[in-house]
């Protein structure tokens, strides 16, 4: 994909005004955290001075407690490489009073996204993915505790690793800069208000999902010349949402920054076809690129691809229900982050920029009055449950997406990668 040249490049003036209004946006939208709540920062090393600068602006939002927690993916690719299976497969009394502490506290949780699309290449995946297995039980607990029941959301910041692979042309700071000026625009905060072009675009997603809602469709149909071919069915009681939630305690937020998708869960079981993607896969450091999934009874039974094949097989086998659907997201492609014409590397950017589904675990918040169900009856409705969720992407300039009601009526939602409504 070739950049835009009418890409907004700015002076560095400009670009430290932005900046901070960006992460106004982040506090204030994103996470909106309650007087007195503390506060969960996940943050890599690569921007130091931004992280200072959120938590002084949650400070001044009214938090009672921000910790943050650093992280720093050459180390995690040490502990893969050296740490036997059996020690990556446990967890310390210490990480498990973290978790309980995040159950019981509830901070807001803001995770700042600066990895190294290849950060973990060369790792051994299936040690990897065996060593994860018996963490999952130990951690979902702690998860569910947590589900709906607090503010959360995911925004990027630049590492110079992922500059560099983004725009292989710059090095360095060169690099660092041009993805400052990329992530701003597809985070629609390189204007004047962002905090008022996120009323407006929140508006714009929920007036959608409502014309998709009244629909009531049983299934979508999905149909592209590069060979995807697929048929997948909704839950009767199913819901499209987007932008904005809202938490069980009626706190709003903003869970992704950016976000363009309007999503829901689709049925579990109810799969049937091909899906070939359209933009690479960063999964956890490891880049899978030019792949294919083919489902049958709503499973996934066979995939392809041209590179880490391997780690793409993994995914899917992580553990029973990792190879059913757990997401079902539309975005036209003519989006500001597509319109950049910018391949970012990066699952946060890209699947906003294309259509996408997601292998594993659904979404609550996609069922009608969802509150009122236990766990074992979300299930039962068709709510697949998983220790991963993965997007992949499938949205492209000649995507046609139909919708299926009960009636059986064929109504268009997307043609040639746009919506119809």
């Amino acid at each position: 994909m070739a950049e835009n040249s009418s890409f907004r490049q700015m002076t560095e003036e400009e670009l430290r005004v932005h900046i901070e209004k960006y992460a106004d946006l982040i506090v204030r939208k994103g996470l909106n955290p309650d007087p007195g709540q503390e506060v969960l920062v996940i943050a890599g090393l690569d921007q130091p001075e931004f992280v200072r600068m959120v938590v002084r602006k949650l400070y001044e939002q009214g938090a009672g407690r921000v910790v943050v927690a650093w992280e720093d993916m050459a180390l995690a690719k040490l502990d893969q490489l050296h740490r036997s299976e059996e020690n990556l497969s446990s967890l310390a009394d210490w990480e498990l009073a973290k978790w309980k502490w995040r159950a019981e506290k509830l901070p807001a949780l803001l995770w700042l996204d600066s990895d190294d699309p290849d950060g973990m290449a060369g790792i051994d995946q299936g040690k990897r993915a065996r060593s994860q297995s018996p963490r999952f039980p130990l951690i979902k607990p702690f998860r569910e505790a947590m589900e709906n029941r607090h503010q959360w959301c995911i925004a990027g910041v630049p590492g110079i690793p992922w500059a560099e692979k983004v725009f292989p042309g710059l090095q360095g700071k060169a690099a660092e800069k041009r993805l400052w000026e990329a992530i701003l625009q597809a985070a629609r905060a390189a204007g004047d208000d962002p905090v008022e072009a996120w009323e407006e675009h929140n508006q714009t997603i929920h007036r959608r999902a409502e014309t998709l809602n009244a629909y009531h469709f049983r299934a979508l149909e999905y149909k592209s010349p590069n060979g995807t071919d697929f048929k997948v069915g909704l839950m009767p009681c199913g819901l499209f949402a987007g932008g904005c939630e809202t938490d069980l305690s009626g706190r709003v937020y903003n869970p992704n920054i950016p976000s363009e998708e309007i999503f829901t869960s689709p049925k579990r079981g109810e799969a049937e076809g091909v899906l070939v993607s359209t933009k690479p896969l960063s999964w956890q450091g490891s880049l899978i690129e030019n792949f294919s999934i083919r489902f049958a009874e709503g499973k996934a039974v066979e995939v392809h691809a041209t590179r880490n094949q391997e780690a793409l097989e993994k995914i899917i086998s992580m553990d029973e229900n990792a190879g059913f659907l757990g997401e079902c997201a539309l975005i036209d492609h003519r989006s500001p982050i597509s319109d950049t014409g910018i391949l970012f590397w990066n699952t946060l950017y890209d699947e906003n920029a294309s259509c996408h589904l997601a292998l594993g675990r659904g979404f609550d918040v996609c069922v009608t009055d969802y509150a009122k169900y236990s766990r074992e009856e979300l299930k039962a409705l068709g709510v697949n449950d998983s220790m991963i969720h993965v997007d992949f992407m499938v949205g492209s300039a000649d995507l046609d997406i139909t919708g299926i009601t009960p009636s059986g009526e064929k109504i268009p939602v997307f043609r040639r990668g746009s919506w119809v409504f």
